[in-house]
């Protein structure tokens, strides 16, 4: 799958940048993913990739206990999109893939 690897990513919200790693692997044909930052892991939930959209759902704890929805855009080794929680505002979002 074209998304597979070790993502870098920047989460731009309004209380300052969040950066998190991406591990996102296939197995038996299914997408699985765990996001890793702000001193906690999370499984991604509910990942889907169409095309070059990607998007996924997570819950995290740290700064505050959110349920994040992911909508990215997957272009070679990079991505931008959006997070939203609730009825805050989209962040916007970026990601790196890290060589091997």
């Amino acid at each position: 799958m074209p998304v597979e690897g070790t993502w870098d990513l920047n989460v731009r919200t309004p209380i300052g940048t969040m950066e998190a790693v991406l591990d996102l692997h296939v197995q038996e044909g299914t997408l699985y993913g765990t996001a890793m930052g702000a001193g906690e892991a999370v499984e991604l939930r509910d990942m889907a990739l169409d095309g070059d959209r990607l998007t996924w759902m997570q819950s995290i704890t740290t700064p505050l206990r959110l349920n994040l929805a992911f909508d990215v855009t997957v272009d070679g080794d990079s991505m931008t999109g959006t997070s939203k929680a609730g009825r805050l505002p989209s962040s916007k979002v970026t990601g790196r893939r890290r060589q091997a």
